[in-house]
C-alpha cells in the first residue's frame, strides 16, 4: 500500500511517518520510506547517522538517470528528455517491486530502522535558490510511485511537504491512504479543509490523525472541525520527546495508547481496497492535464502520445514486464 503523511509544518507528520515506518518494518513488513518534504528530517527521525544521510544520493538530483531507468523499452518514450514527472508507465516500461531487486532502492536507498529502505528527494541546493521550485525534486518521487507495484504486506510511506503543495500535480492521487496529521488548533485543522476540498472529486482517502492531544477537550475540538474524518489520536509522548532530543528508544517503549494508534493505522490501511484501474486512470488524467497546461510547450513534444491505452498498472503488468522477450 502507498501511504502519505501530510499536515501543516510542525504538526508532527515527520515524527508519525517515522514511527509508522518503524512499526511496519519491525513487524516484519517490507517498507520503503521517502522523505519528500522540503525540510529533510525523516532520516534523522528514523535514527540514521548524519554521515550516512549526507552520503545518500537525492532522488531529485538524478531525475535524468531515474527517467532513463524507468522508461525501459517503452516505444512511446524514446529518451529521458521526452519524459516528464507525470509520464505514466506503459508496455515496456521498467516497473518496480518493493521486494527483491529494486534498482531505485539499490542506487538511491539505505537501510534504516527495522530494515526499511529510506530514500530522499533531497533539499534545495545553492544552484536551485531563486530559480527552481520544489516540485522538480518531488517529481522524482512521483515517477517512482507511478512505476511501483506494491503487494500485500508491503508499504511505501511518504513524508510529504507541509500544507497542500502536493496538489500542484497529480501526486496526491498516488496514495491508497493519506494520513493528515492535525494538532487541536485552528491552524492545525486548516490544512484538512484544503485537502478535503481538493481531494473530494478524486476519491482520495483522507484519515485525520490527531496529534499532541492532551484531553477530551482537544478531541472534541478536532471532532467539531473535521467530523468523521478523525480516526485516531496520538497523545503527548515522552518517547517522542526523546526522539526530538536525538535518542531512539526501542519501539516497545512507546506508550501503550500510542502504540495502539500505530496498530490501528496499519489495520485501516490494510482494510482499504486496492484499485489499480483507478490508479492508472488518474495517472493518465493528470498526465494529460499537465501536457496541455505546460509540459508539451516546455518540451516541444507530443506528450499525450505517451499514454498506452492497452496498459493497466498492477501485479499482472509487473509479471508481464519480468517475462523474457520472445526471440
Amino acid at each position: 500500500m502507498k501511504i502519505a503523511f501530510a499536515g501543516k509544518g510542525g504538526s508532527g507528520k515527520t515524527t508519525l511517518s517515522a514511527l509508522f515506518t518503524r512499526f511496519l518494518a519491525e513487524s516484519g513488513h517490507t517498507v520503503a520510506a521517502i522523505d519528500a518534504d522540503i525540510n529533510q528530517n525523516l532520516g534523522q527521525a528514523l535514527g540514521v547517522p548524519a554521515d550516512e544521510l549526507a552520503a545518500l544520493p537525492p532522488l531529485g538530483g538524478h531525475l535524468t538517470e531515474i527517467k532513463d531507468l524507468l522508461r525501459g523499452t517503452n516505444p512511446r518514450i524514446p529518451s529521458a528528455e521526452a519524459m516528464v514527472k507525470t509520464t505514466p508507465p506503459g508496455r515496456g516500461s521498467r516497473l518496480l517491486a518493493l521486494d527483491g531487486d529494486n534498482p531505485v532502492h539499490r542506487r538511491f536507498g539505505l537501510r534504516a530502522a527495522g530494515g526499511a529502505v529510506l530514500m530522499a528527494t533531497g533539499p534545495f541546493t545553492e544552484d536551485d535558490l531563486g530559480v527552481a521550485c520544489y516540485h522538480s525534486k518531488v517529481g522524482a518521487a512521483e515517477l517512482y510511485l507511478n512505476h511501483l507495484v506494491d503487494g500485500e504486506g508491503e508499504y511505501a510511506v511518504v513524508d510529504m511537504t507541509a500544507g497542500a503543495d502536493s496538489f500542484a500535480s497529480g501526486l496526491f492521487t498516488r496514495f491508497d491512504v493519506t494520513f493528515l496529521v492535525a494538532e487541536p488548533t485552528l491552524r492545525g485543522v486548516g490544512v484538512y479543509r484544503q485537502y478535503a476540498d481538493y481531494a473530494r472529486e478524486h476519491g482520495v482517502r483522507i484519515m485525520v490523525i490527531g496529534n499532541k492531544v492532551e484531553d477530551g477537550a482537544d478531541l472534541e475540538f478536532l471532532r467539531e472541525h473535521v467530523g468523521d474524518a478523525l480516526v485516531a489520536a496520538f497523545g503527548h509522548s515522552r518517547f517522542v520527546r526523546a526522539m526530538e532530543k536525538g535518542r531512539h528508544p526501542r519501539l516497545d517503549e512507546l506508550e501503550d495508547d500510542n502504540l495502539k494508534v500505530l496498530a490501528w493505522m496499519r489495520d485501516a490501511v490494510d482494510a482499504t481496497p486496492k484499485d489499480w484501474e483507478a490508479f492508472t486512470r488518474q495517472g493518465v488524467e493528470f498526465h494529460l492535464r499537465n501536457a496541455e497546461a505546460w509540459a508539451e510547450a516546455a518540451t516541444g513534444r507530443d506528450l499525450r502520445g505517451q499514454v498506452d491505452p492497452e496498459f493497466t498498472m498492477g501485479p499482472s503488468a509487473l509479471a508481464a514486464s519480468r517475462r523474457p522477450a520472445a526471440s
